[in-house]
């Protein structure tokens, strides 16, 4: 099943959801349009039990461009309702799924495009891609939670670096500094893109959100506290048909087949 209006393109494909920015003339710059549609999608995907893996991609010659700045100029007190509060509720929406989220980028990834491909669980670049952080060119600080993800990823040192020094980055050092997991060809982007989302969405989901949300929480915990959490967790797993199949073909020396609960 589709969904498409002018600034998104939503599917489902079996259990992965492919949402596509679809602004390629703006290179995928987000307005308040593209920032209701992305919201609607992360609703839709929320409330999909059948969803297990979240598969994000740009249209034309870029993942994303950042913010439309056009729009920024006539109303720059707009952007706060219209843009980033329908973003960030987005992305809450995403970051507390158990599906994990992959985002295959390419092109410009600069600004909110970089906020956004940081906030995925795994990347995986097209060789060519350049990243900036772009913010501070506007006189601005950043938002889509990248104050949160970047130091994450790189440290902290590193991530003022990109912060302060807005240098673009090729998606060779981007590997290197960990704001990637893979770099490939092009023209290989989305096959590579889609095989790793669907071997995902084949995997243990429940399981998959209990580690996105423990590894998520981990820089904000002391150790005991998240040995709790982690033996919380744990448990959580054991009542699921997934851990208790997945024990079964373990004994019985076969492969593992999960259902996602």
């Amino acid at each position: 099943m589709s969904q498409s209006t002018q600034a998104i393109v939503h599917r489902r494909a079996g259990a992965v959801a492919h949402i596509q920015f679809n602004r390629p003339q703006a290179l995928n710059a987000i307005d308040s349009d593209m920032a209701a549609a992305f919201l609607r999608c992360c609703r839709d995907i929320a409330a999909d039990d059948g969803v297990r893996a979240v598969l994000l991609s740009g249209a034309g010659r870029a993942f994303m461009a950042g913010g439309d700045v056009a729009s920024f100029r006539s109303d720059p007190a707009g952007i706060e309702p219209s843009i980033i509060a329908p973003m960030h509720e987005a992305l809450a929406l995403l970051a507390g799924q158990s599906a994990p989220v992959l985002a295959c980028v390419h092109g410009a990834v600069a600004g909110a495009g970089l906020s956004m491909a940081l906030a995925a669980d795994l990347v995986i670049a097209a060789e060519g891609t350049r990243f900036s952080f772009a913010y501070a060119a506007l006189g601005a600080s950043g938002d889509l939670g990248v104050s949160w993800s970047l130091p994450r990823a790189v440290g902290l040192r590193a991530a003022l670096e990109i912060a302060l020094l807005p240098e673009p980055l090729d998606a060779a050092r981007a590997r290197e500094l960990g704001m990637v997991n893979r770099v490939v060809p092009a023209d290989t982007l989305m096959v590579e893109g889609e095989a790793l989302a669907e071997r995902l969405a084949a995997g243990p989901t429940f399981a998959y959100g209990k580690i996105r949300g423990l590894m998520r929480a981990s820089f904000g915990r002391e150790f005991g506290p998240q040995l709790d959490a982690e033996r919380d967790a744990f448990a959580d797993c054991t009542r699921t048909d997934d851990f208790q199949g997945a024990v079964a073909a373990f004994l019985d020396k076969r492969k593992a087949e999960f259902a996602g609960r």
